[in-house]
């Protein structure tokens, strides 16, 4: 199978985990591991998340005493090498013959998407209630609730097009593992005679970008990889309820997070609507049997059956 497998940047980076390079390169460590299970007799296609590393970057580079840094794009790309650079060698360190190859993808937005006068983007490290108004008065950025925390965040326009999807054909035509469209691409908009593109001041949603990388790709699954074993209703009240198979059109009615599990949801359900195929999401630790239908929650198309737990 062709195979787009979107890493979360929690399932790289633990809730509640120091931004340390060593919790980073563990769980990359561990993620690999995973990953490795599934590259045998697939072709498999790579994205990451970059939400806690590229505002980690944002933050030092305010903390500066000139108070100047580089936009959130060219942050975007620093973190994407970043990250890809240390997936393509923990998976080469146990996969020595297998080919890999990280790529920087540039993704166009539509630079008057509503998104970005409503930043809903979680980035960086997760604050307290009164740090996170200190920080955020101190340097004029938008501050939301994360789970128990408050973090930063930022614009997040819909992905309109991935570019520099022939280099990711041909290498996966070759045998190559690619590790493409990190921290959900590089944002880039039309500016004045729309000819011309720019980098843009956001940060696309990875799960929305795999979804269209793996339509445009033609692949035949998409796996959103994350820090819980399936999508729950109800989440953390006492009628939990984890959904085990759902179809596109169930799935269409259910709500949830927008921070959250809102984008990973629709991603799975924009690629199965569009595609046919199924898209799975779950635990990175259960990615094996998440392939073969045996874990997470499987969306799939209109009229199969739902189950739950």
């Amino acid at each position: 199978m062709r195979i787009v497998v979107a890493l979360g940047g929690n399932a790289l980076l633990r809730r509640g985990e120091p931004l340390t390079s060593e919790n980073q390169l563990a769980n990359i460590r561990r993620a690999a591991g995973q990953l490795a299970r599934i590259v045998e007799g697939n072709e498999l296609v790579l994205t990451h998340g970059n939400g806690p590393q590229v505002g980690l970057l944002a933050l030092q580079a305010a903390e500066q005493a000139t108070g100047e840094g580089f936009p959130l794009d060219v942050l975007g790309a620093q973190t994407d090498g970043m990250i890809g650079y240390l997936l393509e060698q923990e998976l080469s360190n146990i996969l020595p013959s297998q080919v890999i190859a990280t790529l920087l993808t540039r993704v166009e937005v539509d630079p008057s998407d509503p998104a970005f006068t409503s930043p809903t983007k979680p980035i960086g490290p997760v604050y307290t209630a009164a740090d996170a108004e200190r920080i955020g008065h101190q340097h004029g950025w938008a501050m939301a609730p994360d789970g128990k925390g408050v973090r930063r965040v930022v614009a997040s326009p819909s992905p309109q097009r991935v570019l520099g999807l022939q280099p990711i054909q041909w290498l996966l035509s070759h045998g190559t593992l690619v590790i493409a469209a990190g921290g959900g691409g590089i944002p880039v908009a039309a500016m004045g005679d729309g000819r011309a593109l720019r980098g843009v001041e956001a940060v696309i949603d990875k799960d929305l970008c795999s979804s269209l990388l793996a339509r445009q790709l033609g692949a035949d699954c998409l796996v959103i990889a994350t820090d819980v074993d399936a999508v729950y209703l109800d989440f953390g009240t006492p009628t939990q309820r984890a959904l085990r198979q759902v179809d596109v059109e169930a799935l269409a009615e259910m709500r949830f997070p927008a921070g959250s599990m809102g984008p990973k949801v629709e991603a799975a359900r924009a690629f199965v609507a569009n595609t046919g195929r199924r898209a799975v999401i779950g635990s990175l630790d259960h990615i094996e049997a998440m392939v073969q239908g045996r874990a997470g929650t499987e969306v799939v198309p209109a009229g199969s059956r739902e189950r739950s737990a």
